[in-house]
């Protein structure tokens, strides 16, 4: 099915957005990073709207999918806030997971508030499968300051909720919604947010002073992002909800991979174990959807 390949294709870029990200905010102060990525990916949202034509439908749009579009964008962004706040300070391997946990209540979620019910003991059995996956590879960063150690899994741990709250909205935001369309909306209540947090603390000041490197890898982290968003929400508009999110999750591989390669960031054995149960989660609700 083409919402399937659909699904495939945003894992892999969400695994290179984390990448590309956390090459792009060792210098760079994450909510303003957050900001101007959230720029590149607007403008890559709507040349996708005008290349396929939706921008007519504006007008068309109902106000409850208006609403739970925008809501989905207020989620979005306070996932992102908490996300690249917690890869500035903690290794991916790490945060990526707890990230990931968002699966599992959306999964929850899925069952409940759209009756996705088919194949439902494999479906309950994948996620337990997954949920401990997460939990094996969790562990905790090793810093030179307690308060540090826990702060970044406080907010990896927002990051996981605010996602599985976005994917929820944005099913019934894009429901009658060309999925280009959507996106682009979504986009441009992230970018209000984002902005708007970075001119209340006054970081707005450092943009002279950004290291143009970074600047790059901020920029491509934004095109990755809204290449993955586009496969996404096209996905999660044809096809189930509990079946696409965990897919897409399974963006940690290309993650894992990538920063090993990247930054050496090494997995556990305990780890390893938890990843290979997580894929195994994650392919058991695909297959027996």
């Amino acid at each position: 099915m083409l919402w399937i390949i659909a699904a495939i294709l945003s894992a892999f870029f969400a695994g290179l957005t984390s990448i590309l990200a956390k090459c792009g905010i060792k210098k760079t102060d994450s909510d303003l990073a957050t900001a101007l990525r959230t720029v590149v990916v607007l403008v890559f949202a709507w040349v996708m709207v005008f290349v396929v034509g939706s921008q007519g439908d504006i007008a068309k749009i109902e106000p409850k999918p208006l609403i739970f579009l925008i809501l989905s964008g207020l989620a979005t962004g306070a996932s992102w806030i908490c996300y690249f706040k917690a890869l500035s300070m903690g290794d991916i391997n790490k945060v990526v997971p707890i990230d990931k946990s968002s699966t599992v209540l959306t999964v929850l979620l899925a069952i409940v508030c759209f009756g996705e019910t088919s194949n439902l003991a494999i479906k309950l059995a994948a996620t337990a499968v997954l949920a401990a996956g997460i939990f094996l590879m969790v562990e905790k960063k090793r810093t030179d300051g307690e308060a540090k150690g826990r702060a970044w899994m406080l907010y990896a741990a927002l990051s996981a909720v605010f996602a599985a709250l976005t994917s929820i909205l944005a099913k019934v935001g894009v429901s009658g919604v060309e999925s280009n369309l959507g996106t682009a909306i979504r986009t441009g209540v992230v970018l209000v947010m984002a902005w708007g947090i970075v001119l209340a603390r006054g970081k707005q000041k450092q943009l002279s002073s950004l290291d143009k490197k970074e600047l790059l890898f901020i920029s491509l982290s934004g095109i990755a992002t809204g290449a993955s968003w586009l496969c996404y929400y096209y996905a999660i508009g044809h096809g189930l909800v509990s079946v696409v999110v965990p897919i897409d999750k399974l963006s940690i591989v290309v993650t894992v991979a990538f920063s090993y390669f990247v930054f050496r960031e090494r997995l556990s054995k305990k780890a390893l174990l938890g990843l290979c149960l997580m894929i195994a989660g994650t392919l058991a609700m695909a297959f027996f959807k």
